[in-house]
Order: C-alpha cells, then sequence, then structure tokens
C-alpha cells in the first residue's frame, strides 16, 4: 500500500511504514496528512526491506509482531546491509516488555513508541529523527566534498566507484570513466605562486561542474587531477564530453591575464555494456590513457571501449 508517489531522491522525505495492521496505515495517513513527508505502507517485513531498497526512505517506522518475517528480524537485517544501516528505525509496537525494548535498541532503532501510541508525540518524534537525518547527511556529505574545488573528493569518488560498477554489472548499462590532469600545472605554481594556483584549480572546477551533466559525478582525484564517472554513458559520448571540457579550458582567461592558456590531457575508459574487467582495471585503463595523451604531446583526450567485445582505442584533440 502506497499513499502518494514516492521515488527516490525526492526533496520531500519519504516514511515508511511497515505494519501488518492495515488500519495502522489508514490512522497515520489521516493524522500526518499535514506534515511534510510522504508516506509508503507495506504490511509484511519481506515487503518492507524489498521496499526500503527501491525507495531509499529517510525514515522507517516498524512494528515488531508481524507474521513471516516479525520486526526484530527486519532491523537485524536492515543494519547488518551496508546500504541501508544509516536508515533510521522508529520502532512502533504494542509489545512492551523491557526486554523488546531493550532488543530493538541493541540491534538499532532509534526510538520506540508502544501502541496505542499518542499521535501529537509520535508527529515530535518523526519530525526529531528527520531532523537528526537530515543533519547527519549534510555533515556526511560535507566530509565528502573539497574544500578548495568544492567538487566530490576522493573519499566520494571511491564509493561512487564501486556503486556505480555494482550497477553497471547488474543491468549491462554503458559506463565511462573519465580522468583528467592539468599540464604543466607546476610551471603555473612556479611562475604565479601557489594562490593562483589555487585560482586555476577552482576555475577548472567550475568549467567541469557546468559542462558535466547532473547525472555525471565530478570529483577531485588529488592535486591537479580530476576524474567524472559517466553513468548511462558510451565512451563515444564521455570522450565528447571531455572534449566540451577541454576546449572550455583552453579559451578561458586566468586572473586577468589574456596571455595566460591553462589545457588539460584526459583519458577514458568506457563500456556500451557488459565487460569483464574489474572497478580497478578500469581506473588502470583510464590512467593509461591520460598517460597516452601526456606522451602524445598533451591538450588531448583518449579513449578505450573496454566492453565484452575487446578494447578499442581512440583518441580527440
Amino acid at each position: 500500500m502506497t499513499i502518494g508517489a514516492a521515488q527516490p531522491n525526492d526533496n520531500v522525505p519519504i516514511v515508511l511504514v511497515i505494519d501488518d495492521c492495515v488500519d495502522v496505515h489508514r490512522l497515520l495517513a489521516a493524522r500526518l496528512r499535514n506534515e511534510a513527508l510522504e508516506l509508503v505502507c507495506e504490511t509484511s517485513g519481506e515487503a518492507g526491506i524489498e521496499r526500503v531498497h527501491q525507495i531509499e526512505p529517510s525514515l522507517v517506522l516498524l512494528d515488531l509482531d508481524m507474521p513471516g518475517m516479525d520486526g526484530f528480524e527486519v532491523l537485524r537485517r536492515l543494519k547488518d546491509e551496508t546500504s541501508t544501516s544509516d536508515v533510521p528505525v522508529i520502532v512502533l509496537s504494542g509489545m512492551q516488555s523491557p526486554s523488546d525494548k531493550v532488543t530493538a535498541f541493541d540491534l538499532g532503532a532509534v526510538d520506540y513508541i508502544t501502541k496505542p501510541f499518542d499521535l501529537m508525540e509520535l508527529r515530535v518524534r518523526i519530525r526529531s529523527a528527520l531532523k537528526m537525518r537530515h543533519l547527519i547527511q549534510m555533515l556526511a556529505q560535507r566530509a565528502q566534498i573539497d574544500g578548495l574545488t568544492g567538487l566530490w573528493n576522493r573519499a566520494h569518488f571511491d564509493e561512487r566507484w564501486a556503486d556505480e560498477t555494482k550497477r553497471a554489472e547488474r543491468s549491462g548499462s554503458p559506463l565511462s570513466l573519465a580522468v583528467f590532469d592539468l599540464d604543466h600545472f607546476k610551471q603555473v605554481n612556479d611562475t604565479y605562486g601557489h594562490p593562483a594556483g589555487d585560482t586555476v584549480l577552482q576555475g577548472v572546477a567550475r568549467l567541469i561542474q557546468n559542462i558535466a551533466r547532473q547525472a555525471d559525478i565530478a570529483c577531485r582525484y588529488g592535486g591537479e587531477e580530476f576524474a567524472i564517472i559517466m553513468p548511462d554513458t558510451t565512451p563515444e559520448h564521455a570522450i565528447n564530453l571531455c572534449e566540451r571540457i577541454r576546449v572550455a579550458i583552453i579559451e578561458a582567461d586566468w586572473h586577468g591575464k589574456p596571455g595566460q592558456r591553462i589545457t588539460i590531457s584526459a583519458g577514458v575508459a568506457g563500456s556500451t555494456g557488459q565487460t569483464s574487467i574489474g572497478r580497478a582495471e578500469w581506473i588502470e585503463v583510464a590512467d593509461r590513457n591520460l598517460y597516452r595523451s601526456k606522451s602524445e604531446g598533451r591538450n588531448r583526450a583518449s579513449m578505450t571501449d573496454v566492453g565484452s567485445k575487446g578494447p578499442r582505442l581512440a583518441d580527440a584533440g
């Protein structure tokens, strides 16, 4: 049972109710209709876990006494899996013994409310849990943002790269990775000083961010290196995007010095579908193509299709 049309990553937080009592679903839908949230309901533990993976809720309201998979097992499975362990769970149950409450908290519940519950108290606790979730997400996000450029940092790259390669392996969808390195960047620092170099890095990051599409994950990989993860993107489309970035950087003015030109080299690894290489090999291929671009004169992009039909080289610039 779904109240509304919940979709992942909506701005409105999604609250998932896992309770075998449909009357509880109706009551919550009526009493929470004025809250800034979207309510989704399931009547079994198995369906609830499946829905958690589908919609990535901001909060779960969980009954303990359900036929089949009970709430304790649902809670245990959610907290044992990395992708769902951070989802806060409020237990909403008629089980009132101290041992049940202790077990629920030990398994990772953030709150425990006994039935029959006071609806005003429930609203306050839901708001508190959602606010805490939002604050934790903000802190986690800030920890994964590069302080100089505002792009995602290496830790975020590693996390998202693992996620996207797994997704591509499951679905057989296209995936591409581009790595960039500024050409002769040491000369910029030596000639104009490190503050000027920092300004260049910030400017390059802005250009990358402006040209990359919304689904792309642009990161500062380290030093003067950048990387873009491009889900659902063929190698040909990826190298075209790299070309747009390369040309934009050539045409940019830096520090009001029209004579100063910055160039960038890129290496791309991509696949139109299934591939047999692992995620570390993807990065190795992209790095090799970056070195190829450097050795062939810099200011260019080189690409390899790592699809199951075998690697195919190309370059641009």
